[in-house]
């Protein structure tokens, strides 16, 4: 005979409705960004102090997502499959360091950018708690949370449309920020960081891709990471050509240039997700 379950009580099901859960997971996730930030920006002559606070800032939000995730929707935490970080955050570290460095080498061919110099390496290490923070802390919030819960309740294509365009708008808090930049992130970013879990249906690649592009940009070629405030990285850079190809002020996110490799390689991970079945039906059209 099957096992008869008994449904959850009210008060569960009130908290396991898909906007409840927004609120609840999301207040404390994005706090918990708004709370790193204004530590690493407060404390940018320390860069130690920087790293372990958003160290510890992440292992905080991620209690509060594994417990979340257990005691309120009641299921395994398959998003993060420790079995399947080696591979996948190695692949999403690789691949995010090597689109941007990609977008570098086409600037560089079309003599827009040029290496004016080298700084010490320890220049590098300030970098580290940014891309910790923002790659762990802003997929937890983003793609963890906005897109899994809006993609169980109104499917993969609107998930997509909502989760990447409510990341974009919220870099237009950043100093330097732009409508165009805001909209191009949308796209690029918001789209390849929603296949790749699409495609794995965990949250190690995302994670990679995010913290080694930010890395990447700022501790290696000393660009502006989305607005944000420049930096000195490895490299000196001497960048001249127009905004289209360079992103201008906001950094190379609001370029054609990256905007064009990113999306290429958001489509591309989109397509293996659907080839793979990955793809979820609003709630009205998925089997019971």
């Amino acid at each position: 005979m099957s096992e008869v379950t008994s449904p959850p009580p009210t008060w569960l099901r009130i908290l396991q409705f898909p906007l409840i859960r927004l609120v609840l997971l999301g207040v404390p996730l994005f706090g918990g960004i708004a709370f790193s930030n204004t530590f690493m920006e407060e404390n940018k002559g320390n860069a130690v102090a920087a790293i372990v606070a958003a160290t510890a800032m992440v292992s905080l939000a991620m209690c509060i997502y594994v417990g979340f995730v257990r005691w309120i929707e009641r299921r395994e935490v398959t998003e993060f499959e420790l079995s399947a970080m080696p591979r996948e955050l190695g692949i999403g570290l690789l691949i995010g360091a090597g689109l941007y460095t990609g977008c570098m080498i086409i600037l560089y061919v079309l003599g827009i950018f040029r290496i004016d110099g080298f700084n010490p390496v320890s220049i590098m290490l300030p970098a580290i708690a940014l891309a910790i923070s923002s790659g762990f802390l802003e997929e937890l919030l983003f793609r963890g949370a906005l897109f899994r819960i809006v993609e169980e309740w109104l499917g993969s294509w609107v998930s997509i449309i909502v989760s990447s365009a409510v990341f974009g708008l919220t870099h237009l808090a950043n100093p330097d920020a732009t409508m165009t930049g805001a909209l191009f992130i949308s796209v690029e970013a918001g789209l390849l960081l929603a296949a790749a879990y699409m495609l794995t249906r965990r949250l190690w690649m995302s994670i990679g891709f995010h913290m080694a592009w930010n890395y990447t940009q700022s501790a290696v070629f000393g660009g502006v990471v989305s607005g944000g405030v420049a930096e000195p990285g490895l490299i000196k850079p001497i960048i001249n050509g127009s905004d289209l190809l360079t992103g201008g002020k906001f950094g190379l996110e609001a370029s054609l240039t990256a905007f064009t490799l990113c999306t290429t390689a958001g489509v591309i991970l989109l397509v293996k997700a659907h080839r793979r079945g990955h793809i979820v039906p609003p709630f009205w059209k998925q089997k019971n």
